[in-house]
């Protein structure tokens, strides 16, 4: 056994466990996409509307730009994240 082999963490030999790792990750993420689009969109917009934000109601403003932002930063998160899962398993990209 060469000593680069010898030297790997125990959870780098698992694909399987990346992938998981990964697929819970995108659940988590999922979620809070639909909870922002569905949920503040539709679901509770009266009673988001009941709040004003800028001179908009709330449920209107998650409905046009607020669910956008939300998108935006989850792709960010994302990225870290799995730029973390990444190094943890040691699939990086060099």
């Amino acid at each position: 056994m060469s000593e680069e082999n010898s030297s790997l963490k125990s959870n780098e030999s698992d694909p399987g466990e990346y992938w998981k790792a990964n697929l819970k990750l995108m659940g988590w993420l999922l979620v809070v996409w639909f909870v922002v689009s569905y949920g503040c969109g539709i679901l509770f917009v009266d009673e988001l509307n009941s709040i004003s934000l800028g001179g908009f109601k709330l449920g209107f403003w998650f409905a046009q730009q607020g669910a956008i932002y939300v998108f935006v930063a989850l792709i960010f998160v994302y990225v870290k994240k799995m730029n973390k899962l990444d190094r943890e398993f040691g699939v990086e990209e060099e």
